[in-house]
């Protein structure tokens, strides 16, 4: 029983499985999705709650944020790191904000005050273990908004800081560093058949993720300019090198970073690299 995360997550994660290989479909109002794998089962549920099910023992194995389980205080087997989110493939922080133009520059000067946040234990505990004294209170959302009027500053989460600085924000301090994690219940990592189930979602959805960033790339290039072609490309592994029916000849395959191709493959090319394709991967299992 798989848990996965409602809302601004759903379609990424839904993306990020079929490129593991497992096609999840769902209605917008439905929680109970279909997966092409008759091992597998879920629901959809809010990322703030799956820590708490998987730790109950409702699924096995679920996806939610590094901060949701420290906010829920979740025991649960931690499997691994999957940095996505709606917008990006990077971590995101919960920062201490105040107005831009506030007295405020340091959490000390808000001893007192008010402050608003979702994440209502984590930043209790935050300042409680500075012994700052301060009102927390839960925010529904549109937290951005609530100060100066409702509140003196507010903890919320950032990816660029744009729509912090969009309101006229600025960070204090950082709380918290989080990224999508997939978790497991103890019980079920304790059993054979279900731990090699997770350990096999796990292994495929860090390839899809590793993939995301990855080309392959091959080419035919004269025999003459090998060790030349080899200098100049930044291979993920010793490239594969194949014979080809004129003796002079060799094809070269290779898995190399997007971001390099553009400025590689004309190198290439100048090296007497013929037949150049870069193509997309799904997986990339090291």
């Amino acid at each position: 029983m798989l848990g996965l995360p409602k809302g601004s997550l759903e379609e990424s994660t839904k993306n990020l499985f079929a490129k593991a290989g497992w096609k999840i479909t769902s209605s917008s109002r439905s929680y109970k999705p279909s997966i092409d794998d008759p091992e597998l089962d879920g629901r959809f549920v809010r990322a703030q709650e799956v820590s708490r099910y998987v730790e109950h023992g409702f699924f096995d194995c679920g996806l939610t944020g590094h901060d949701w389980i420290l906010e829920n205080e979740s025991d649960v087997v931690e499997v691994c790191d999957l940095i996505y989110s709606k917008a990006s493939v990077q971590k995101s922080r919960w920062v201490l904000c105040v107005p831009e133009n506030s007295s405020v520059q340091k959490p000390e000067d808000l001893a007192g005050k008010r402050i608003a946040t979702e994440l209502l234990g984590t930043v209790k505990r935050y300042f409680a273990a500075r012994n700052i004294p301060v009102l927390v209170e839960f925010s529904w959302g549109a937290t951005e908004v609530k100060v100066p009027d409702l509140v003196d500053a507010i903890v919320d989460i950032t990816e660029t800081g744009s729509s912090l600085r969009a309101n006229k924000l600025r960070i204090v301090d950082t709380l918290l560093v989080t990224n999508t994690k997939l978790i497991a219940n103890k019980k079920s990592w304790a059993n054979p058949a279900k731990r090699k189930k997770i350990e096999t979602i796990a292994l495929l959805l860090r390839g899809a993720l590793e993939a995301g960033s990855k080309v392959g790339l091959k080419m035919n290039l004269p025999k003459a300019a090998l060790d030349a072609v080899l200098k100049a490309l930044p291979a993920l592994r010793n490239p594969t090198i194949s014979p080809l029916s004129s003796p002079d000849w060799v094809a070269l395959e290779t898995i190399i970073d997007e971001s390099v191709v553009r400025e590689i493959i004309p190198q290439l090319k100048a090296l007497g690299a013929e037949g150049i394709v870069e193509y997309p991967l799904n997986k990339v299992v090291y």
